[in-house]
C-alpha cells in the first residue's frame, strides 16, 4: 500500500498521472511536462511536497546537537534563517542533504528527504544522548506546498497581509495565509524565486485550491515530479539517491561549500583526510554534443576507457539541450573536457560544463 499525501485526491481529480515515488503515490505529470516546466520558468508552478520530512529539535542543547551532526557551521545563523546542510556518516558518506530552519537558539526545524526521514530522525536521536534536547519527527503532521516561479510572490501576496518582500532569500517567517498560520520560507529547488509553505495537514486542500484559484489568471499550473526533476537538473540541484548517497562525500559532490572543516562534526576527520590526500572523483555537469539522452548509471568514457558514471540526465526544456550530472575522475573535471556517454551500445559525445546549467 503506497503512502498518500493530504492532496492525493486533488491530484486524481486534476487528472494527474500517479506513480510510486519512494513508497509514496505522487503526481508525475498533470497535462504536459514541458508546459509545466515552462510555467515555472515564466510564471509559476505549484508542487505537492508533503511527502518530505520535518524534524523539530528543541531545548537548551538544540544548537550543540545540530552543530555536531551537520557539516556546516550554523553558529552565525540568524533567527528566521534557513541553511542548506549535509548529514554525514562517520566515514564521510552523505546520509542526507537537508535544510535547517532556526526559530531561535533553542528551536530548530530540519526539513529532510522523504526516503531518509525516519533514518535521519533516528540518527539525530542517537547523537542527542546526554543532551538537554527534545527531537520530534513531525513529518506525519506537517504538509508542505512549494510555489515556484517569477510570479510566485504576486500570487501568494493575494492570500496574505504579510509583506512578502520582507522575507529574504533563505529566510522565513511565521505568517497567516488565507487565515492559516504557517511557516513560509523563500528558497527553491527549481532555480527560480519561490516559497515553501509548512502548514497543518488539515489545511493543505484549502491552501492548494486557493493558490490555484488566485494564480490561474497569472499562469500558475500544478506541476508534477517530472517537471520538478528537469527544473532541478537545469539549475544543478542534486537529488538524494541519484547524485548523492552514502557512497559519496560532500567534497566529491558539489557540497564543499557546505562543509566547515574548522569545526568538529561527525565525519569531519575523514573529510579532512580526503581533502589533504586529494579527491579521486568529482560530480560534474555535462552537456550532450551528439544526439542522445544520458540516464542514471550510464557509463562515462574518456579516451577509450571508463572514467565514471551518470547520476542524473534529462532534456533541458529551457536550454534546448540534453544535460546531465555524473561522477568522473577528478583530473577530468574541468569545463570543456570532452567525454562520451555510453547510451545503450553507442558512445555519444558530450562535454563537461560549468554548473549550474541555468541561472535565473
Amino acid at each position: 500500500m503506497l503512502l498518500q499525501t493530504p492532496l492525493n485526491q486533488i491530484h486524481k481529480d486534476l487528472g494527474a498521472r500517479m506513480v510510486d515515488f519512494g513508497g509514496w503515490e505522487m503526481p508525475v505529470i498533470y497535462t504536459n511536462q514541458i508546459d509545466e516546466h515552462h510555467a515555472v520558468r515564466n510564471a509559476a508552478g505549484i508542487f505537492d511536497v508533503c511527502h518530505m520530512g520535518e524534524i523539530i529539535v528543541k531545548g537548551p542543547d538544540a544548537f550543540t546537537l545540530l552543530q555536531k551532526v551537520v557539516s556546516r557551521d550554523i553558529s552565525k545563523m540568524e533567527n528566521g534563517q534557513v541553511s542548506l546542510c549535509v548529514l554525514c556518516a562517520e566515514d564521510g558518506g552523505i546520509i542526507d542533504d537537508l535544510t535547517v530552519y532556526k526559530y531561535d537558539d533553542k528551536n530548530f526545524m530540519l526539513v529532510v528527504n522523504a526516503g531518509t526521514a525516519q533514518g535521519d530522525y533516528e540518527w539525530v536521536v542517537k547523537h542527542a544522548t546526554g543532551l538537554d534536547v527534545q527531537v520530534k519527527n513531525r513529518s506525519d503532521e506537517v504538509a508542505k506546498i512549494d510555489l515556484q516561479g517569477p510570479k510566485a510572490e504576486e500570487i501568494l501576496q493575494k492570500l496574505t497581509d504579510a509583506d512578502l518582500k520582507t522575507i529574504k532569500r533563505y529566510h522565513f517567517k511565521i505568517i497567516s495565509v488565507d487565515g492559516v498560520p504557517m511557516t513560509v520560507s523563500r528558497s527553491g529547488y527549481t532555480g527560480e524565486d519561490g516559497f515553501e509553505l509548512y502548514l497543518p495537514n488539515s489545511a493543505a486542500v484549502q491552501i492548494w485550491n486557493k493558490l490555484l484559484a488566485v494564480g490561474k489568471p497569472l499562469g500558475l499550473l500544478p506541476c508534477g515530479l517530472g517537471s520538478r526533476d528537469t527544473l532541478r537538473t537545469e539549475c544543478g540541484m542534486m537529488l538524494y539517491g541519484h547524485d548523492i548517497d552514502r557512497e559519496h562525500s560532500p567534497l566529491e559532490a558539489v557540497y564543499g561549500w557546505a562543509v566547515s572543516l574548522d569545526k568538529d562534526f561527525i565525519g569531519r576527520d575523514v573529510l579532512l583526510k580526503q581533502k589533504e590526500a586529494g579527491l579521486k572523483r568529482k560530480l560534474v555537469g555535462f552537456e550532450m554534443i551528439e544526439r542522445g539522452i544520458a540516464r542514471q548509471h550510464y557509463p562515462i568514457y574518456h579516451a577509450g576507457r571508463s572514467v565514471g558514471e551518470v547520476t542524473s540526465g534529462a532534456p533541458a526544456p529551457t536550454l534546448g539541450k540534453n544535460i546531465g550530472l555524473g561522477y568522473i575522475e577528478y583530473n577530468l573535471r574541468e569545463p570543456e573536457t570532452e567525454i562520451e556517454i555510453k547510451v545503450r551500445e553507442n558512445l555519444v559525445k558530450a562535454k563537461v560544463v560549468k554548473l549550474p546549467f541555468y541561472k535565473r
